[in-house]
């Protein structure tokens, strides 16, 4: 670079004129190929579902058909119902994992331990083929009935997903459980609460802040895990599309259909599962909020 004649170099520091002076930036080489690779993909993506053989007309017309709408009510409350059961046994492991008496404790450990290990299918199957293990089922001798009768496709759909969200539940909870200082439990009994008040007034509401999440994210992958209780015959979402493409060969179209379903209510749930977040994180300033 060459400096004509008539410029004047600054001689020192104090003769730097910093208003003057521009600031350049690099340009973000890295981020322009990610945009321009994201785009490039997407257009792709978009381009080959829009000029494929999906005859779009039929995806709507049965997007509110009454089975298919009946299959997505099946796939809510079953959801929310193992999530609830998962929730609860899973604050009881959780809590037995801390207890001073060893069988709770170690029937605590044997529990998460043995329902994270078995593949979730496999304990569909085996609770959906009870009865070739105990054909009757009976409480104490007096009442006794056929297990075919008991564990219908529903009853091993919410036995098999609300064991299996128990175990990970338990593991969230205990982790946010062992986030809240110790010192909190002890200044709660000091000033008379019992064990379980102050686990349920004082330990507890500071430990959903961290728990929220995990356990949001759960029920979420609940909903989704739910289209696996198709394949015992339980008339989920899935299960709906499944038994109307069978008939009118339709396929592609009918499988959008459920993945736009699926899509609407992990949307909604996503929104009030932040709504929580902010609820339980009230008091607590993020580092990139101030």
């Amino acid at each position: 670079m060459s400096i004509s004649s008539g410029t004047q170099l600054p001689r020192t520091a104090a003769d730097i004129d910093i208003a003057r002076m521009r600031l350049i930036k690099p340009l973000p080489y890295g981020q322009i190929i990610a945009v321009a690779v994201i785009v490039l993909i997407a257009a792709f993506i978009t381009k080959s579902f829009a000029e494929g053989q999906i005859n779009w007309e039929i995806t709507w017309q049965y997007m509110f058909w009454p089975t298919i709408l009946m299959g997505l009510v099946n796939t809510i409350w079953m959801s929310i119902l193992c999530m609830a059961i998962g929730i609860g046994i899973g604050l009881l492991c959780a809590v037995g994992r801390d207890s001073i008496n060893p069988v709770i404790r170690w029937a605590s450990i044997f529990y998460t331990w043995f329902f994270r290990g078995a593949p979730l299918i496999l304990q569909l199957l085996i609770w959906f083929n009870l009865a070739l293990v105990f054909p009757k089922l009976s409480l104490f001798g007096f009442f006794e009935v056929r297990t075919v009768d008991v564990i219908t496709p529903a009853v091993a759909a919410i036995l098999g997903f609300g064991l299996n969200a128990g175990a990970y539940a338990s593991e969230i909870i205990r982790a946010g459980l062992l986030g809240v200082d110790r010192g909190q439990f002890e200044a709660a009994k000091a000033i008379g609460m019992t064990g379980s008040m102050a686990l349920r007034r004082v330990v507890l509401p500071q430990a959903m802040r961290t728990v929220l999440p995990p356990l949001g994210n759960e029920f979420i992958s609940m909903i989704k895990m739910t289209s696996l209780a198709s394949i015992l015959g339980f008339s989920d979402l899935l299960r709906s599309v499944q038994n109307i493409y069978f008939l009118n060969t339709r396929v592609i179209e009918l499988l959008m259909v459920a993945t736009v379903w699926y899509l609407v209510v992990v949307t909604i749930l996503s929104f009030f599962q932040r709504m929580l977040e902010r609820r339980f994180g009230r008091g607590f300033v993020r580092r990139d909020q101030k």
